[in-house]
């Protein structure tokens, strides 16, 4: 329940990317630095935090023992999960992205055959649980989906695909390179240092493209960057890291992304003046909730079940 918890709680602080990333585009600021300008807030603030506990040198020192593994992944977990998701904003509201984006909890899930070297089965029930949170997700969707043109409803849910496997891979492999030498804090630093070339690069292009971020936009970003960059990342690869060798508990704490949905559907309500909600709307809100509720449940029967099997082997 405890990894659960903590999954949730980074939900609630990855919302706030969700909304203000909508609020930002709605007020004419690029998507471009929306994504880079985060990235680039994150570091130093990531460099103090890990310093002040004496940990920067060892991941300087496993980034240079494994160079390429670190951009490769940390690019496909970083940048090609919040890149494509900042530019869904253009044509979606920031709950209708971050509904999108919970198909990251079926793609976790799905690549487990392609990612494990020993386990390499699927966790079937997690699955199910997880089909139940997208069917909450699709009827959330279906009202917005009627007024939007089909060319808007694509450049939302394909960018959204990207990164919803993009954030699960790259999260996975990166924790299975590290293998407990680093622990999480020390893992967002050393992504965000290995992604930055590619921010660098979008930066330089965004420059020459739509000219420089207005004050607006990086006091915006700058909230971003503390709440959903920091805390929330941080919070979510330290529940992940505490279930990393299961494949069930780790579905159950990626599936907890789902309550973003409900965090960034309220937070425009009250923020951004959106719609009340319609009927169709809260029976998905309802089905969201119902399956973390179930693999809460799930997480905490496969505890039982652990304890049980470490007892009789004692």
């Amino acid at each position: 329940m405890r990894p659960i918890f903590i999954g949730l709680l980074a939900a609630l602080f990855f919302s706030f990317a969700f909304i203000f990333n909508r609020n930002m585009e709605l007020a004419g600021g690029s998507w471009i630095w929306s994504a880079s300008i985060r990235f680039f807030f994150m570091l130093p603030m990531l460099l103090i935090f890990v310093r002040l506990r004496k940990q920067v040198l060892p991941v300087l020192h496993h980034i240079k023992k494994y160079p390429k593994e670190w951009i490769i992944w940390s690019t496909i977990g970083f940048c090609f999960f919040y890149a494509p998701l900042t530019f869904a904003t253009i044509h979606a509201p920031g709950w209708l992205v971050a509904a999108t984006f919970q198909l990251n909890i079926v793609a976790g899930s799905l690549l487990v055959p392609f990612i494990n070297k020993s386990n390499r089965s699927i966790p079937i029930q997690s699955v199910f649980i997880s089909i139940i949170i997208i069917i909450g997700i699709f009827m959330m969707q279906m009202e917005h989906a009627e007024n939007v043109p089909i060319k808007a409803i694509l450049l939302s849910v394909l960018p959204m695909i990207v990164a919803a496997i993009s954030y699960p891979l790259g999260n996975r492999k990166m924790m299975q390179l590290v293998n407990g030498e680093l622990n999480s804090l020390q893992r967002v630093l050393g992504m965000t240092i290995a992604s930055m070339p590619f921010w660098i690069l979008l930066s330089i292009f965004g420059a020459f493209s739509h000219g420089a971020p207005t004050q607006n936009q990086l006091v915006q970003v700058f909230i971003v960057a503390v709440f959903s960059g920091v805390i929330a990342t941080i919070l979510f690869f330290y529940a992940t890291d505490l279930v990393r060798h299961d494949n069930h508990k780790l579905a159950g704490v990626e599936s907890t992304s789902a309550g973003e949905v409900v965090f960034a559907l309220l937070g425009e309500m009250l923020l951004l003046g959106f719609f009340v909600p319609s009927f169709m709307t809260i029976i998905g809100l309802i089905l969201v909730i119902f399956g973390i509720i179930l693999h809460s449940i799930l997480s905490r029967l496969q505890d039982k079940r652990t304890l049980k099997s470490n007892r009789a082997v004692s």
